[in-house]
């Protein structure tokens, strides 16, 4: 293949020299992943290695003998695969995704359009990985990430409230951290029933296994059990054809409980302990300023930058975790957030006018 039309030759090597180096690299993140993975998971990361390597391949053989020493790829590739060699979580696989929605192949007229394509089903096979990575740390995550956000700004919108009224520092000290124990306990104890009511109320919906006895003793010609598929949202055709299938071949006549929907609550002490220990966390960065001799205007100024910090940091995790841009999520939670405080301070500020 010849270079593009007005592109000089030396401008045209030096392009697809890049991306040859950037197909390397993504193979060996791939690959990366896969060995930390392994299983099923660890065979579509493998199929995915052996796509960028097709990949390079084409750009090998439009290079001929300009191919050149190796290079390496790009910075953010290359982090990547450190990432991937060290933990292969889903975070890392959240961060490929957004990676991969940022192929040069739609604009590349060098690139076949089957490469272009393929890029594309890369992303829908690395969201997909994601996705169960998601479902398997959703309860317990969630838990994490709402305790500690709501210790950051439950306990700021508190110490700048009563701040805002006019209290001394020790008081203020003493206000955070009961708003810290009280506000801990109280999520943990939320979280633990909360949890634990969404799986009793999964297992309550779970079929009885014991019916499946009574399935040899049913009367074919009445089939019944069409009943108990339509009462689970089968319309009436699917129900019959299923009835009949299990009265003929004795097969179990409902589905074993879905393991799914469980792992996706998590486990109601896993999420409390959670829910406790990162409000707590949170809850700890308003009070520092005031915990380490600080008072007035500095120790606010200094709670809010501290928790503002903090909320972007959880801000932007949630954006990887979700495959969102990190920086919106960001903004968002800082916005939230320091609103909030804002609002109570005012009230406080008004509070203590009136009262005093």
């Amino acid at each position: 293949m010849t270079p593009h039309a007005g592109e000089p030759p030396a401008v045209s090597v030096r392009r697809w020299r890049r991306r040859l180096a950037d197909e390397r690299a993504e193979a060996e993140l791939y690959r990366s992943l896969a060995a930390r993975r392994g299983g099923e998971d660890g065979e579509i990361l493998l199929g995915i290695a052996d796509a960028e390597a097709r990949h390079a391949a084409h750009w090998e053989r439009l290079l001929g003998d300009d191919v050149g020493p190796p290079r390496p790829g790009s910075l953010r590739t290359r982090a990547l695969i450190a990432l991937a060699r060290r933990f292969g979580s889903v975070f890392v696989l959240a961060l490929v995704q957004q990676a991969e929605t940022r192929t040069p192949y739609d604009a590349d007229l060098d690139a076949t359009r089957s490469m272009a394509a393929d890029e594309r089903l890369h992303v829908e096979v690395v969201r997909g990985l994601a996705a169960r990575g998601r479902a398997r740390v959703s309860g317990t995550f969630r838990a994490a990430v709402f305790g500690a956000n709501d210790g950051l700004v439950s306990n700021l919108a508190l110490v700048l409230g009563v701040s805002g009224g006019g209290l001394a520092a020790t008081s203020i000290l003493l206000t955070g951290l009961a708003g810290l124990l009280a506000g801990a306990l109280s999520m943990g104890a939320g979280e633990w029933i909360s949890v634990r009511s969404q799986r009793e109320l999964l297992a309550a919906s779970a079929p009885d296994r014991a019916t499946q006895s009574l399935v040899p003793h049913l009367d074919v010609d009445a089939n019944e059990l069409a009943l108990v598929y339509r009462a689970r949202g089968m319309r009436p055709d699917e129900a019959e054809r299923r009835a009949e299938a299990v009265l003929r071949s004795q097969e179990p006549a409902h589905d074993a409980p879905s393991t799914e929907a469980l792992d996706a609550v998590g486990s109601s002490t896993g999420a409390a302990v959670s829910s406790l220990v990162f409000f707590a966390a949170g809850a700890v960065v308003p009070v520092l300023p005031y915990a380490l001799g600080l008072s007035g205007v500095s120790a606010a100024v200094l709670a809010c930058v501290l928790v503002g910090t903090a909320l972007l940091s959880t801000g932007a995790l949630v954006g990887v975790l979700s495959g969102g841009p990190p920086l919106a999520r960001a903004l968002r939670q800082l916005a939230i957030g320091l609103g909030a405080a804002g609002i109570t301070y005012a009230v406080g500020t008004v509070a203590g006018a009136a009262l005093g």
